[in-house]
Order: C-alpha cells, then sequence, then structure tokens
C-alpha cells in the first residue's frame, strides 16, 4: 500500500500525531511519500525514527498512491486537492485544526480510524468541482482553475457595489447588486455560502448554487440550479477590477471580462469512514437542529 501525506503547518502539540500516524503506518509495512515542505516541517520540530521520500509538484503523483492523508483542517484539504486533481486518489483528512468539517477524522482517534482505513472499512464520497474560464483568457490561474468549495466574484479597493450580470446556459437570470456573488458546489454550501443565507446541500446532490453577497435589491435570494449549466458572469463597477476567489485562492480581473463556470469532468473523491455520515458530521460539527428542548 502507497499513501501519501500533505500539511501546511505544524500545529502546537500535533506531532505526537503525527508521530502516531507514521508509526501506524511503518507497522503496518505501509509506503509513506511525504509533501516536501510539510516533511522538513516535521524534520524541524521532531524526531521521527526513518527517512521519508518526498514529492513536491502535482506531476510527481500518480496512480500508484493507494490514498492520500490530509493533516491539518478544511484549509489544508482544499491545498491537497491541488496535488491530487484528476488522478482519483482518495483523501482522508486528520483534524489538527479547528472544525474540520471536510477533515473529519479527530487526531485523538488516528489509530481506530486508521485500522477501519487499513481494513477498508470505509466508503467513497465523490465531490464535484467547479472550473473557471475567461473571455478574454486570462494566465491568472494557470493550471489550478477549479474549486471544490467556491468560486466567488467580489469587490476590490472600494465599499461600492459590483453588478455581476448573470446568465445560464446563455439565457440572461439576473444582475445583482451586491458585494459579489458566490458560485458554490455542494461540498462548499456548509462554507462562505451558508454564511451568506445560502442553502445547505447534500455532497452528492448534482447543483449548483448561486448566493449573493450583501445583495442591495432584496428580492435577489439563492438560487439552486443543475450542476449541468454554464453560469456566465460579467462584472462591471466603479473599480477598474475585481476579485475573483477560488477556493482560498484570489486571482484580479478586469472590468467586463466574461467569466464562464461549470463543473470539471473530475471529481474529488473524499474517504468516509465506517459509522459516519454527512448528517453525523452536520449534527456534530454545526449543531444542526440543536435545541435545549430535545
Amino acid at each position: 500500500m502507497k499513501i501519501g501525506i500533505y500539511g501546511q503547518f505544524y500545529h502546537e502539540n500535533s506531532g505526537i500525531y503525527i508521530q502516531e500516524l507514521l508509526d501506524i503506518l511503518d507497522k503496518n509495512n505501509v509506503e509513506v511519500v511525504i509533501e516536501k515542505d510539510f516533511l522538513a516541517l516535521i524534520n524541524a520540530n521532531e524526531t521521527i525514527h526513518k527517512s521519508y521520500s518526498h514529492f513536491s509538484t502535482f506531476e510527481e503523483l500518480d496512480n500508484t498512491y493507494d490514498l492520500f492523508f490530509s493533516i491539518g483542517g478544511d484549509g489544508t484539504i482544499l491545498k491537497t486537492i491541488t496535488y491530487v486533481r484528476d488522478l482519483g486518489i482518495p483523501i482522508a483528512g486528520i483534524n489538527t485544526g479547528r472544525l474540520g468539517f471536510l477533515a473529519t477524522i479527530q487526531k485523538e482517534d488516528i489509530k481506530n480510524s486508521i485500522d477501519l482505513i487499513l481494513n477498508k472499512k470505509y466508503h467513497i464520497s465523490a465531490r464535484s468541482l467547479l472550473n473557471i474560464q475567461t473571455d478574454p483568457p486570462s494566465e491568472e490561474f494557470g493550471t489550478l482553475n477549479f474549486a471544490m468549495n467556491e468560486i466567488a466574484v467580489s469587490r476590490r479597493n472600494t465599499t461600492s457595489m459590483i453588478t455581476v450580470h448573470t446568465s445560464l446556459n446563455g439565457e440572461f437570470l439576473t444582475s445583482y447588486w451586491a458585494d459579489g456573488l458566490i458560485v458554490s458546489t455542494p461540498t462548499g454550501s456548509t462554507g462562505y455560502s451558508l454564511s451568506c443565507g445560502g442553502p445547505v446541500i447534500m455532497p452528492d446532490s448534482e447543483n449548483i448554487t448561486l448566493t449573493p453577497i450583501a445583495p442591495h435589491n432584496l428580492n435577489a435570494r439563492p438560487l439552486v440550479i443543475p450542476d449541468d449549466k454554464e453560469i456566465t458572469l460579467q462584472v462591471s463597477g466603479r473599480e477598474d477590477t475585481y476579485l475573483v476567489s477560488l477556493d482560498s485562492r484570489i486571482h484580479t480581473l478586469a472590468n467586463e471580462t466574461i467569466v464562464r463556470i461549470r463543473t470539471t469532468p473530475f471529481k474529488i473523491n473524499m474517504v468516509v469512514l465506517e459509522g459516519d455520515s454527512f448528517l453525523k458530521t452536520l449534527r456534530k460539527k454545526m449543531l444542526w437542529g440543536e435545541d435545549k428542548r430535545n
């Protein structure tokens, strides 16, 4: 079995859990390859018992990997997908951060969780992604022109609203007067979109949500659409440019640039352990339906 490991930060007191993970994998004769910068962080903070191979770019990965561990929080998982991309390698998130809505393996439960994974007691939750293209073409995004949570357009360097002219499959929908617009996957529905009043969408739903950010036209409400639609956006405003964010990656585009958004042909495979589910996570992490009367 071959497993890749990625992390962004070395959280305080997380060393014992990283060492526990590496020890368990070593005892089970698992081949471990660690992202180069994260391996350097581990070596700088802990004395690990063996040397490990490393990778540093997407091109160094292939389909010989059976699994990928993301160590951190949900933001780390969003960075992990920029390595995995369309390889189909299942990702398991170990939460050493705070909420951990996507990173559902708790650091205190690593041993039991790894036992379940090594014994194939898990299933895959396939998550859709969004792709962005622009007219005229932009080099801003490079090959990282996709997002698992959301693609959002928003105002830049001004307190003035922007106008987001929006069409679906070439048919005009509306013009949002707002601070911006969030185009969200089901995975991203519990993130930025939710905080702006968007609905919670089940991960296996084949939908996209359009959620305006602080809209001035108060009859503009979040809209759920089928994910086979192509969304076309054109932004105007007092500034010459506006911001586009793909998950946590922020770029700048010129006004009147045409943005086209649709789902990618590939999905990201998230590991869900036996006994876990999206609904359990919803109740546990977001206190869904919590009421002192229950």
